[in-house]
Protein backbone atom coordinates (compact mmCIF):
# COMPACT_ATOMS: atom_id res chain seq x y z
CA UNK A 1 0.00 0.00 0.00
CA UNK A 2 1.53 3.48 -0.81
CA UNK A 3 1.42 6.63 1.20
CA UNK A 4 -1.08 8.73 -0.53
CA UNK A 5 -0.55 12.45 0.40
CA UNK A 6 -3.46 15.09 -0.70
CA UNK A 7 -2.95 18.88 0.40
CA UNK A 8 -1.32 21.90 0.05
CA UNK A 9 1.53 22.00 -2.40
CA UNK A 10 3.90 24.45 -0.54
CA UNK A 11 3.65 22.29 2.74
CA UNK A 12 3.92 18.77 1.25
CA UNK A 13 7.84 18.35 2.01
CA UNK A 14 7.08 19.33 5.36
CA UNK A 15 3.94 16.67 6.16
CA UNK A 16 6.17 14.42 4.13
CA UNK A 17 8.56 14.23 6.66
CA UNK A 18 6.52 12.84 9.62
CA UNK A 19 6.65 9.70 10.96
CA UNK A 20 3.64 8.21 9.28
CA UNK A 21 4.64 4.22 9.71
CA UNK A 22 4.24 5.24 13.67
CA UNK A 23 0.35 4.99 15.15
CA UNK A 24 -0.09 8.55 16.25
CA UNK A 25 -0.37 7.30 20.11
CA UNK A 26 3.24 6.92 19.62
CA UNK A 27 4.30 10.34 18.03
CA UNK A 28 6.27 12.35 20.34
CA UNK A 29 4.94 15.31 21.41
CA UNK A 30 6.67 18.87 23.07
CA UNK A 31 5.00 19.07 26.42
CA UNK A 32 4.57 22.81 25.77
CA UNK A 33 2.16 21.79 22.95
CA UNK A 34 0.58 18.84 24.49
CA UNK A 35 -0.94 21.45 27.10
CA UNK A 36 -2.78 23.51 24.44
CA UNK A 37 -4.65 20.19 23.08
CA UNK A 38 -8.27 19.88 23.94
CA UNK A 39 -10.00 16.89 24.34
CA UNK A 40 -10.81 15.06 21.14
CA UNK A 41 -13.29 11.54 20.54
CA UNK A 42 -10.14 10.61 17.79
CA UNK A 43 -6.11 10.51 18.47
CA UNK A 44 -4.99 14.43 18.31
CA UNK A 45 -1.31 15.17 18.25
CA UNK A 46 0.48 18.51 17.90
CA UNK A 47 3.82 18.38 16.36
CA UNK A 48 6.46 20.60 14.77
CA UNK A 49 7.25 20.42 11.21
CA UNK A 50 10.34 20.55 12.18
CA UNK A 51 12.85 19.77 15.59
CA UNK A 52 13.29 24.14 15.24
CA UNK A 53 10.86 25.71 17.97
CA UNK A 54 10.03 28.22 15.81
CA UNK A 55 8.78 25.88 12.88
CA UNK A 56 5.28 25.52 11.81
CA UNK A 57 3.02 23.65 13.91
CA UNK A 58 0.37 20.73 12.80
CA UNK A 59 -2.25 19.43 14.68
CA UNK A 60 -2.84 15.53 13.35
CA UNK A 61 -5.76 13.92 13.56
CA UNK A 62 -6.60 9.91 13.30
CA UNK A 63 -10.29 9.25 11.56
CA UNK A 64 -11.41 6.80 8.74
CA UNK A 65 -10.58 8.28 4.61
CA UNK A 66 -13.85 8.76 3.51
CA UNK A 67 -14.54 11.61 6.89
CA UNK A 68 -10.50 13.02 6.75
CA UNK A 69 -11.63 13.78 3.07
CA UNK A 70 -15.14 15.31 3.56
CA UNK A 71 -13.49 17.40 6.32
CA UNK A 72 -10.87 19.05 4.37
CA UNK A 73 -13.32 19.73 1.48
CA UNK A 74 -15.15 21.80 4.15
CA UNK A 75 -12.25 23.49 5.72
CA UNK A 76 -11.11 24.36 2.29
CA UNK A 77 -14.36 25.80 1.99
CA UNK A 78 -15.06 27.98 5.44
CA UNK A 79 -11.32 29.09 4.36
CA UNK A 80 -12.17 30.79 1.74
CA UNK A 81 -15.17 31.89 2.60
CA UNK A 82 -12.96 33.78 5.55
CA UNK A 83 -15.19 31.84 8.50
CA UNK A 84 -12.80 31.54 11.46
CA UNK A 85 -11.90 27.87 11.46
CA UNK A 86 -8.21 25.97 11.46
CA UNK A 87 -7.04 25.76 7.88
CA UNK A 88 -6.87 22.03 6.58
CA UNK A 89 -3.15 20.98 4.99
CA UNK A 90 -3.04 17.59 3.97
CA UNK A 91 -5.11 14.05 4.20
CA UNK A 92 -2.78 11.35 4.45
CA UNK A 93 -4.24 8.22 3.16
CA UNK A 94 -2.61 4.37 2.63
CA UNK A 95 -0.42 4.35 6.11
CA UNK A 96 1.07 1.33 7.20
CA UNK A 97 3.54 0.60 10.13
CA UNK A 98 6.44 -1.32 9.88
CA UNK A 99 5.23 -4.72 9.99
CA UNK A 100 2.66 -3.33 6.86
CA UNK A 101 -0.36 -3.49 8.69
CA UNK A 102 -2.70 -0.54 8.24
CA UNK A 103 -2.71 2.81 9.98
CA UNK A 104 -6.06 4.94 10.09
CA UNK A 105 -5.80 7.81 7.84
CA UNK A 106 -4.96 11.29 9.25
CA UNK A 107 -6.16 14.72 8.38
CA UNK A 108 -3.90 17.77 9.32
CA UNK A 109 -4.49 21.06 9.79
CA UNK A 110 -2.58 24.19 10.42
CA UNK A 111 -2.36 24.65 14.46
CA UNK A 112 -4.15 28.06 15.08
CA UNK A 113 -1.26 30.28 17.04
CA UNK A 114 -1.60 31.80 20.57
CA UNK A 115 -5.02 30.03 20.68
CA UNK A 116 -6.05 27.95 23.62
CA UNK A 117 -9.04 25.21 24.25
CA UNK A 118 -11.42 26.10 26.51
CA UNK A 119 -10.05 23.21 29.43
CA UNK A 120 -7.27 25.27 29.49
CA UNK A 121 -8.76 28.89 30.22
CA UNK A 122 -11.52 28.23 32.35
CA UNK A 123 -8.86 25.90 34.30
CA UNK A 124 -6.58 28.53 34.97
CA UNK A 125 -7.15 32.37 36.68
CA UNK A 126 -10.33 33.48 34.76
CA UNK A 127 -12.90 35.78 35.72
CA UNK A 128 -16.66 36.77 34.86
CA UNK A 129 -16.15 38.78 32.45
CA UNK A 130 -13.60 36.11 30.70
CA UNK A 131 -16.68 33.73 30.81
CA UNK A 132 -19.13 35.94 29.14
CA UNK A 133 -16.69 37.36 26.71
CA UNK A 134 -16.02 33.46 26.11
CA UNK A 135 -20.04 33.01 25.81
CA UNK A 136 -20.20 35.97 23.41
CA UNK A 137 -17.24 34.58 21.02
CA UNK A 138 -18.72 31.16 20.48
CA UNK A 139 -22.03 32.55 20.01
CA UNK A 140 -20.66 35.00 17.52
CA UNK A 141 -18.60 31.89 15.59
CA UNK A 142 -22.06 30.26 15.25
CA UNK A 143 -23.91 32.86 13.91
CA UNK A 144 -20.94 33.61 11.49
CA UNK A 145 -20.97 30.05 10.29
CA UNK A 146 -24.71 29.84 9.69
CA UNK A 147 -24.55 33.34 7.92
CA UNK A 148 -22.89 31.08 5.59
CA UNK A 149 -25.03 28.65 5.46
CA UNK A 150 -23.10 25.95 7.27
CA UNK A 151 -24.85 23.53 9.66
CA UNK A 152 -22.15 22.16 12.26
CA UNK A 153 -23.81 19.83 13.54
CA UNK A 154 -21.26 18.99 16.42
CA UNK A 155 -21.00 23.18 18.11
CA UNK A 156 -18.98 21.82 21.50
CA UNK A 157 -16.33 23.83 23.38
CA UNK A 158 -14.08 21.05 22.55
CA UNK A 159 -14.35 21.71 18.99
CA UNK A 160 -13.53 25.21 19.51
CA UNK A 161 -10.48 27.44 19.95
CA UNK A 162 -10.61 30.77 21.69
CA UNK A 163 -7.62 33.49 20.96
CA UNK A 164 -7.36 36.64 23.04
CA UNK A 165 -9.10 39.57 20.95
CA UNK A 166 -8.27 42.79 23.43
CA UNK A 167 -10.88 42.83 26.17
CA UNK A 168 -12.87 39.76 25.12
CA UNK A 169 -11.86 36.78 22.95
CA UNK A 170 -12.20 35.29 19.77
CA UNK A 171 -13.65 31.79 18.92
CA UNK A 172 -12.46 29.08 16.24
CA UNK A 173 -14.02 26.44 14.89
CA UNK A 174 -11.45 23.14 15.07
CA UNK A 175 -13.27 20.02 13.85
CA UNK A 176 -16.00 20.14 10.36
CA UNK A 177 -16.25 16.58 10.63
CA UNK A 178 -19.75 16.39 11.11
CA UNK A 179 -20.87 20.02 9.11
CA UNK A 180 -22.31 20.61 5.82
CA UNK A 181 -23.15 23.57 3.73
CA UNK A 182 -26.79 24.56 2.90
CA UNK A 183 -27.97 27.27 0.22
CA UNK A 184 -29.50 28.63 3.33
CA UNK A 185 -30.05 27.26 6.78
CA UNK A 186 -34.03 26.69 7.87
CA UNK A 187 -34.87 27.83 11.25
CA UNK A 188 -35.40 24.08 11.93
CA UNK A 189 -31.29 23.79 11.02
CA UNK A 190 -30.70 26.61 13.30
CA UNK A 191 -32.48 25.71 16.00
CA UNK A 192 -31.28 21.85 15.68
CA UNK A 193 -27.71 23.18 15.67
CA UNK A 194 -28.39 25.51 18.89
CA UNK A 195 -29.89 22.64 20.51
CA UNK A 196 -26.61 20.48 20.26
CA UNK A 197 -25.18 23.66 21.60
CA UNK A 198 -26.60 23.86 24.64
CA UNK A 199 -26.49 20.25 25.72
CA UNK A 200 -22.68 19.99 24.55
CA UNK A 201 -21.55 23.34 26.25
CA UNK A 202 -23.66 22.43 29.29
CA UNK A 203 -22.58 18.56 29.28
CA UNK A 204 -18.72 20.01 29.11
CA UNK A 205 -18.84 22.94 31.70
CA UNK A 206 -20.59 20.15 34.07
CA UNK A 207 -17.43 18.03 33.71
CA UNK A 208 -15.25 20.83 34.68
CA UNK A 209 -17.61 21.61 37.73
CA UNK A 210 -17.33 17.56 39.02
CA UNK A 211 -13.26 18.06 38.38
CA UNK A 212 -13.65 20.85 40.63
CA UNK A 213 -11.79 23.60 38.04
CA UNK A 214 -14.57 25.46 37.30
CA UNK A 215 -14.90 29.17 37.75
CA UNK A 216 -16.68 29.09 41.72
CA UNK A 217 -20.43 29.85 41.36
CA UNK A 218 -21.03 29.20 37.33
CA UNK A 219 -23.82 26.86 36.66
CA UNK A 220 -23.21 24.64 33.52
CA UNK A 221 -26.67 25.19 32.11
CA UNK A 222 -27.40 28.54 32.79
CA UNK A 223 -23.84 29.09 30.97
CA UNK A 224 -25.14 26.98 28.31
CA UNK A 225 -28.09 29.22 27.78
CA UNK A 226 -26.24 32.30 28.21
CA UNK A 227 -24.24 31.29 24.80
CA UNK A 228 -27.80 30.74 23.26
CA UNK A 229 -29.77 34.07 24.20
CA UNK A 230 -26.21 35.72 23.18
CA UNK A 231 -26.81 34.10 19.49
CA UNK A 232 -30.04 35.14 19.26
CA UNK A 233 -29.62 38.57 19.71
CA UNK A 234 -27.04 38.88 17.26
CA UNK A 235 -29.20 36.94 14.49
CA UNK A 236 -32.27 39.12 15.64
CA UNK A 237 -30.09 42.33 15.03
CA UNK A 238 -28.51 41.14 11.80
CA UNK A 239 -31.74 39.65 9.83
CA UNK A 240 -35.17 41.18 11.63
CA UNK A 241 -36.22 44.44 10.28
CA UNK A 242 -36.03 47.59 13.05
CA UNK A 243 -38.50 50.28 12.84
CA UNK A 244 -37.14 53.66 13.13
CA UNK A 245 -38.11 57.36 14.02
CA UNK A 246 -38.68 58.86 10.24
CA UNK A 247 -37.99 61.93 12.47
CA UNK A 248 -34.49 61.23 13.99
CA UNK A 249 -31.97 62.43 11.13
CA UNK A 250 -29.34 60.30 12.27
CA UNK A 251 -31.65 56.49 13.09
CA UNK A 252 -30.70 54.98 10.19
CA UNK A 253 -26.78 55.86 10.68
CA UNK A 254 -27.69 54.68 14.33
CA UNK A 255 -28.88 51.46 13.24
CA UNK A 256 -25.92 50.78 10.73
CA UNK A 257 -23.81 51.65 13.99
CA UNK A 258 -25.09 49.23 15.94
CA UNK A 259 -24.36 46.57 13.04
CA UNK A 260 -20.46 47.90 12.74
CA UNK A 261 -20.01 47.46 16.78
CA UNK A 262 -21.31 43.44 16.48
CA UNK A 263 -18.28 43.58 14.19
CA UNK A 264 -20.55 43.55 10.91
CA UNK A 265 -20.11 45.26 7.72
CA UNK A 266 -23.66 46.13 6.19
CA UNK A 267 -23.15 45.56 2.22
CA UNK A 268 -26.33 46.08 1.33
CA UNK A 269 -29.69 47.28 3.05
CA UNK A 270 -33.07 47.93 2.13
CA UNK A 271 -35.30 50.61 3.89
CA UNK A 272 -39.22 51.42 3.15
CA UNK A 273 -41.80 53.61 4.72
CA UNK A 274 -44.63 52.18 6.69
CA UNK A 275 -48.10 53.44 5.06
CA UNK A 276 -50.11 53.19 8.50
CA UNK A 277 -47.18 54.91 10.46
CA UNK A 278 -44.96 56.17 8.81
CA UNK A 279 -41.93 54.58 10.72
CA UNK A 280 -39.06 54.01 8.48
CA UNK A 281 -38.67 49.77 8.00
CA UNK A 282 -34.46 49.41 8.05
CA UNK A 283 -33.52 45.97 6.28
CA UNK A 284 -30.41 44.75 6.68
CA UNK A 285 -29.95 42.28 3.63
CA UNK A 286 -26.28 41.70 3.06
CA UNK A 287 -23.80 41.53 6.06
CA UNK A 288 -20.31 40.59 6.03
CA UNK A 289 -18.46 39.90 9.41
CA UNK A 290 -15.12 42.12 10.19
CA UNK A 291 -15.68 45.14 9.83
CA UNK A 292 -13.57 46.88 11.63
CA UNK A 293 -10.54 44.30 11.00
CA UNK A 294 -11.27 45.33 7.28
CA UNK A 295 -11.20 48.86 7.84
CA UNK A 296 -7.41 48.60 9.87
CA UNK A 297 -6.08 45.70 7.18
CA UNK A 298 -6.52 48.36 4.25
CA UNK A 299 -5.53 51.66 6.23
CA UNK A 300 -2.42 49.71 7.58
CA UNK A 301 -1.92 46.65 6.46
CA UNK A 302 -2.09 44.60 9.77
CA UNK A 303 -3.84 41.04 10.63
CA UNK A 304 -6.06 41.02 13.52
CA UNK A 305 -9.16 39.99 15.72
CA UNK A 306 -12.09 42.22 15.54
CA UNK A 307 -11.92 43.41 18.81
CA UNK A 308 -8.12 44.31 18.75
CA UNK A 309 -8.72 46.39 15.32
CA UNK A 310 -11.68 48.43 16.84
CA UNK A 311 -8.97 49.71 19.75
CA UNK A 312 -6.42 50.57 17.42
CA UNK A 313 -8.51 52.39 15.21
CA UNK A 314 -10.05 53.73 18.28
CA UNK A 315 -6.04 54.78 19.16
CA UNK A 316 -5.41 55.61 15.44
CA UNK A 317 -8.56 58.07 15.66
CA UNK A 318 -7.55 59.87 19.01
CA UNK A 319 -4.14 60.33 17.02
CA UNK A 320 -5.51 61.46 14.26
CA UNK A 321 -7.94 64.32 16.08
CA UNK A 322 -4.71 65.77 17.40
CA UNK A 323 -2.55 65.68 14.40
CA UNK A 324 -5.26 66.60 12.10
CA UNK A 325 -3.85 69.78 11.21
CA UNK A 326 -1.13 68.77 9.58
CA UNK A 327 -3.75 67.94 6.47
CA UNK A 328 -1.96 64.84 5.70
CA UNK A 329 -4.53 62.31 4.13
CA UNK A 330 -6.23 59.64 6.38
CA UNK A 331 -4.21 56.96 4.15
CA UNK A 332 -0.60 59.19 5.11
CA UNK A 333 -1.78 59.61 8.46
CA UNK A 334 -1.98 55.93 9.40
CA UNK A 335 1.63 55.02 8.01
CA UNK A 336 2.65 57.51 10.27
CA UNK A 337 0.54 56.31 13.37
CA UNK A 338 2.40 52.85 12.32
CA UNK A 339 5.76 53.80 12.33
CA UNK A 340 5.84 56.38 15.26
CA UNK A 341 2.88 55.05 17.71
CA UNK A 342 2.48 51.37 17.38
CA UNK A 343 6.13 49.83 15.75
CA UNK A 344 8.21 51.37 18.58
CA UNK A 345 5.96 49.73 21.30
CA UNK A 346 6.13 46.65 20.14
CA UNK A 347 9.95 46.81 19.36
CA UNK A 348 10.53 47.92 23.45
CA UNK A 349 10.07 44.61 23.77
CA UNK A 350 13.04 42.90 24.45
CA UNK A 351 14.43 39.42 22.08
CA UNK A 352 13.86 37.27 24.84
CA UNK A 353 10.30 38.21 25.44
CA UNK A 354 9.01 38.24 22.23
CA UNK A 355 6.41 35.94 20.68
CA UNK A 356 4.93 35.74 23.99
CA UNK A 357 1.37 37.64 22.98
CA UNK A 358 0.78 38.56 19.82
CA UNK A 359 1.20 41.86 18.55
CA UNK A 360 -2.15 44.01 18.55
CA UNK A 361 -3.01 42.17 21.58
CA UNK A 362 -0.36 43.36 22.98
CA UNK A 363 -0.71 46.82 22.24
CA UNK A 364 -3.85 46.54 23.33
CA UNK A 365 -3.14 45.61 26.86
CA UNK A 366 -0.05 48.21 26.97
CA UNK A 367 -3.35 51.10 26.33
CA UNK A 368 -4.92 48.98 29.50
CA UNK A 369 -1.59 49.16 31.52
CA UNK A 370 -1.40 52.80 30.71
CA UNK A 371 -4.56 54.06 31.89
CA UNK A 372 -4.45 51.94 35.34
CA UNK A 373 -1.15 53.68 35.46
CA UNK A 374 -1.89 56.48 34.53
CA UNK A 375 -5.22 56.49 37.40
CA UNK A 376 -2.96 55.39 40.21
CA UNK A 377 -0.81 58.02 39.66
CA UNK A 378 -3.09 60.92 38.24
CA UNK A 379 -1.41 62.16 35.53
CA UNK A 380 -0.39 60.08 32.06
CA UNK A 381 2.28 58.00 32.27
CA UNK A 382 3.29 58.21 28.72
CA UNK A 383 3.08 55.26 26.12
CA UNK A 384 6.78 54.51 26.51
CA UNK A 385 6.75 54.10 30.83
CA UNK A 386 3.44 51.94 29.97
CA UNK A 387 5.36 49.58 27.73
CA UNK A 388 8.46 49.57 29.71
CA UNK A 389 6.12 48.50 33.21
CA UNK A 390 4.11 45.70 30.65
CA UNK A 391 7.73 44.56 30.10
CA UNK A 392 8.82 44.35 33.34
CA UNK A 393 5.52 43.31 35.12
CA UNK A 394 2.88 41.75 32.68
CA UNK A 395 4.54 40.19 30.07
CA UNK A 396 7.04 37.51 31.83
CA UNK A 397 4.20 36.37 33.30
CA UNK A 398 2.00 35.62 30.12
CA UNK A 399 1.80 32.21 28.30
CA UNK A 400 -0.43 33.13 25.40
CA UNK A 401 2.08 31.18 22.69
CA UNK A 402 1.66 28.20 25.13
CA UNK A 403 5.29 30.10 26.73
CA UNK A 404 4.96 29.79 30.73
CA UNK A 405 7.50 31.39 33.01
CA UNK A 406 7.18 31.08 36.49
CA UNK A 407 8.18 33.78 39.35
CA UNK A 408 11.22 33.93 40.68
Amino acid sequence: MALRITGLGEEIASVTGLPWHLPLEEWPEDPALAEKRGISRHVVRLVRATDAEDSQVYAVKETVSEFANREYKILRELSHLNAPCVEQVAVVEGRTDINGEELPCAIVTRFLPYSLPYRILLSGSVTGHDITTMASALALLIVRLHLLGFWWGDCSLSNTLFRRDAEGFAAYLVDAETGEFQKTLSDGQREHDLEIAMFNVAAELEDLSLSGVLYPGMDPVRAAEAVIRRYRRIWTALKERQLLDPKDRHAVEGAMRTLHDLGFAVEEVAITIDGDTQMLSFQPKLVAAGYHTARLHELMGLETEELQAKRLLASFDRYRAREEKTGASITEMAKTWFLEVFEPVINRVPESLRGRVEHAQMFHEILENRWYLSEAKGVDVGLEYATDNYVESILPYRRDSGVEVRAQ
